[in-house]
């Protein structure tokens, strides 16, 4: 049986996060630069698809260079030592309006399963005879997890900077071949 290839078009994608600051308001912020392929046994089947995927750290993007200086440091990712994160999938399972994906997240040296839920959008055709597909990712990871434990307490004894990371991924993919 013949595979079909697909490579995020990155110009119609988007990858971000979310992160609680002093616990009461979220931090936004995304990935510039990623690249990523999946392979499906054919051309209208998600089922079980083979993906890959990785951001470049040193991309990261939430509105504030200090902040992004920070978070490349190594307080958080260390981008110079780990340049990128990257998630491989394993298997998927199938929901009402998509698909659990599972696979395994690796961020600053150190992987871990991971779990993201998968909203399959639709297939259609681009004005220049591209097949594309749409999907809508969302999940979760705790930071910690994967060594970001940088943290500053607060006056009131909190944190200011959650464990809990939700992601979320807007992911055109174009059609090989």
């Amino acid at each position: 049986m013949n595979k079909t290839k697909w490579v995020i078009d990155p110009t119609h994608s988007e990858v971000g996060f979310k992160v609680k600051h002093l616990m009461i308001t979220n931090v936004n912020g995304s990935f510039a630069s990623f690249s990523g392929q999946a392979e499906t046994e054919d051309e209208t089947s998600f089922k079980n698809p083979s993906i890959s995927f990785e951001a470049d750290i040193a991309s990261i993007n939430t509105g504030n260079e200090q902040r992004d200086a920070h978070l490349k440091s190594p307080d958080f990712f260390d981008a110079e030592k780990f340049p990128k994160l990257q998630f491989i999938s394993s298997h998927t399972e199938k929901t009402d309006d998509g698909f659990v994906l599972h696979g395994t997240f690796t961020i600053h040296g150190i992987s871990k399963p991971t779990q993201l839920n998968v909203s399959f959008s639709g297939i259609a055709k681009d004005p220049w005879g591209n097949t594309k597909a749409g999907f809508s990712i969302e999940g979760k990871i705790n930071r910690k997890d994967f060594g970001l434990t940088w943290n500053a307490p607060t006056e009131t004894g909190g944190v200011l900077v959650s464990e809990e990371v939700k992601l979320q991924a807007e992911v055109q993919l174009v059609k090989q071949g």
